[in-house]
């Protein structure tokens, strides 16, 4: 399934994080108010059970996930590869072992390299989501795991309707105040719009050649962590 919103120009996307690189951990954590550490807590743990021993970290900016697995999973042999170099210049700094510039298109692993793949707040950034999944599919050994951590919609009509005046009005306006790059934060609601979610997103993982796939909603729907099995 092709990316509505990001489809046309991934250079742009790149460029944009470059930009925003040294203000976006403040930002993600205003803006979520501190959930974000709930979640990216929720998604290793469920890494973790597997006890892998090599995980690709893909899209992973500043590195926030990748570090948490370096905790949780001690001795793991853990990559964070994301497309922008700013952003993992930050990761390093904050201790990030093992990075990589890469592209989530054209993985430079073999086939079966990992045990786990996660991806966290990027995959809605790629210009084509199935290719996204089929190259993350690829670089897992059989019986891997993928984790998909994404923002959603909440399911509720009520608090979904609060939550899109919330995306669409007031994370703008503080994005905005804290990076001083607006166009990025009404970039960030219009991707989670247009996102697939739910059972959408279940087809989705499974057609690329996943199995298993299950969806466990976090915050009202706010977020889901998506995962399956290769």
């Amino acid at each position: 399934m092709k990316n509505p919103v990001a489809a046309a120009e991934p250079e742009q996307v790149q460029r944009m994080f470059d930009t925003i690189a040294g203000r976006y951990d403040l930002a993600n954590h205003v803006l979520s108010c501190g959930f974000d550490f709930l979640w990216r807590a929720h998604a290793a743990r469920i890494i973790a059970a597997d006890r892998p021993r090599k995980i690709l970290d893909l899209a992973a900016g500043t590195g926030d996930l990748t570090l948490v697995l370096q905790r949780k999973i001690p001795g793991a042999e853990i990559v964070a590869a994301d497309f922008s170099e700013e952003m993992l210049a930050i990761a390093r700094r904050k201790g990030v072992h093992h990075t990589l510039a890469a592209d989530a298109r054209q993985l430079p692993f073999p086939d079966g390299e990992f045990d786990a793949v996660t991806i966290a707040f990027g995959l809605r950034n790629l210009p084509h989501w199935g290719e996204g999944l089929r190259e993350m599919a690829r670089v897992l050994r059989p019986g891997g795991r993928l984790l998909v951590l994404e923002f959603s919609l909440p399911e509720n009509a009520m608090m979904r309707a609060a939550y899109r005046k919330y995306l669409h009005w007031w994370v703008p306006r503080v994005g905005s105040l804290l990076t001083k790059q607006q166009s990025a934060y009404d970039y960030l609601g219009e991707t989670i719009e247009s996102f697939p979610r739910g059972n959408a997103m279940l087809r989705l993982i499974e057609q690329s050649g996943l199995n298993a796939a299950v969806a466990r909603p976090l915050t009202g729907g706010i977020v889901s962590i998506y995962t399956a099995v290769r």
